[in-house]
């Protein structure tokens, strides 16, 4: 008999402890993150890939593969499949003949949050959880406002008062309890901790709970779709958190376990900002772990994390995969933003730019090869960010331009 789910139970990413996905779960006792676990060989004797394609595009026809047992638990905004955009001028003035885009920005929200929002949120709704807490250096909060929202859930979001203002007021329009805070996004981490603890609230913050990476996973599965069931050479990504790099891994290698790919996986690179770079670091140093990044600067808020939770998980893909870890600069990206508009039309968030000024270095370097098919992440639209565009058109007399 077919199941909605093949979720079969959790496991810590660390120790291997043993966790029932039926049950409301954070981290494991040692203070790793959790897995959900698959009976893969399952999904494979139910699904076939051309029933797959048949299904709607969006996220959801990956059901099998998420953590929500029954449908009737979903919450959705219609999580579209997200396009692949070639940059042909763009990837002519970097000297990458296939330069491709996927743009996280047309989802709902504007970003790649809507995956893990409409994943954790409907399994917090499956199991029975009333209020959740969630620390947001902008749209993760904007995300799970909505989505709570829609499921009748109350949310409570802790926000740097240096985050963006778009995703503050979405926040509030979506009716979450908003909070700003004098600190980083590791301060409210803290901040939500203490209050879901004394409110037993559930702690939706990154890692923290396990099904909201399973919505960040999908983005691994559709590239493997819209790369005919392949992968591309490389794939670049910005990262400040992390659970995009770790979720995209995590469903390449759940297709491979089940034949649907072939060996190769792409290799990693993750690009962070130079004002806020403790992967980077942690990668060249050759250190298992990251140390905490002090003082953490840059336009590209979604970046601005000084120590991520799965830092050992993300460092470890880039091993495994032979991926790299590079940053880049403020200017940089903000001038790659402008040029990638100017170029192909396509307008970038500030860490999509970031992506971009990072493929362009990796392949100066020699990293990224002639030939080679290179995915660049767009995590966002660049309408949410319109406030960092100086320019707002040329003051001038009517007869001028008559």
């Amino acid at each position: 008999m077919k199941r909605f789910s093949y979720a079969s139970h959790l496991e810590c990413s660390r120790c291997g402890r043993k966790g029932d996905v039926s049950k409301r779960t954070q981290t494991c006792a040692c203070g790793s993150p959790m897995w959900v676990r698959y009976d893969l060989p399952g999904i494979a004797s139910a699904v076939t890939k051309e029933e797959v394609a048949s299904r709607p595009q969006n996220l959801w026809r990956y059901h099998e593969w998420l953590p929500v047992a029954d449908p009737a638990s979903i919450v959705s905004l219609h999580e579209s499949m997200t396009p692949l955009i070639p940059l042909s001028q763009s990837g002519a003035d970097m000297d990458i003949d296939n330069l491709i885009v996927k743009d996280e920005g047309v989802l709902p929200s504007g970003t790649f949050k809507a995956r893990g929002a409409s994943v954790g949120i409907s399994k917090a709704k499956e199991l029975g959880v009333e209020a959740l807490a969630i620390p947001t250096n902008g749209n993760a909060g904007a995300a799970w406002a909505l989505y709570a929202a829609r499921a009748g859930i109350r949310a409570t979001v802790i926000m740097p008062d240096s985050a963006p203002m778009a995703p503050r007021k979405e926040c509030v329009i979506a009716g979450a309890e908003l909070y700003v805070i004098s600190g980083t996004i590791g301060d409210a981490g803290r901040i939500v901790a203490r209050a879901c603890a004394k409110h037993g609230w559930y702690d939706v913050s990154t890692l923290k709970e396990p099904f909201r990476l399973e919505g960040k996973k999908t983005m691994g599965l559709e590239i493997a779709e819209q790369f005919g069931w392949s992968v591309p050479d490389v794939i670049v990504y910005p990262t400040g958190g992390g659970a995009g790099v770790i979720g995209i891994y995590k469903g390449l290698r759940e297709l491979q376990e089940m034949g649907w790919i072939g060996p190769k996986l792409p290799r990693i690179a993750i690009v962070q900002a130079e004002g806020c770079a403790p992967l980077v670091r942690a990668f060249n140093q050759g250190d298992e772990v990251s140390q905490e990044w002090k003082d953490p600067h840059t336009v590209a808020f979604g970046m601005r994390v000084p120590k991520a939770l799965g830092d050992f998980l993300i460092l470890d893909v880039l091993r495994q995969t032979g991926g790299a870890a590079i940053t880049v600069t403020d200017q940089e990206l903000t001038q790659e933003r402008a040029a990638t508009v100017a170029r192909d039309g396509l307008h970038v968030c500030p860490e999509g730019a970031a992506a971009l000024a990072g493929a362009r270095k990796l392949r100066a370097s020699g990293y990224i090869k002639e030939g080679e098919r290179v995915l660049v992440m767009n995590t966002g639209s660049g309408l949410k960010y319109v406030d960092q565009i100086e320019q707002a058109g040329i003051p001038l007399e009517l007869e001028a331009v008559l």
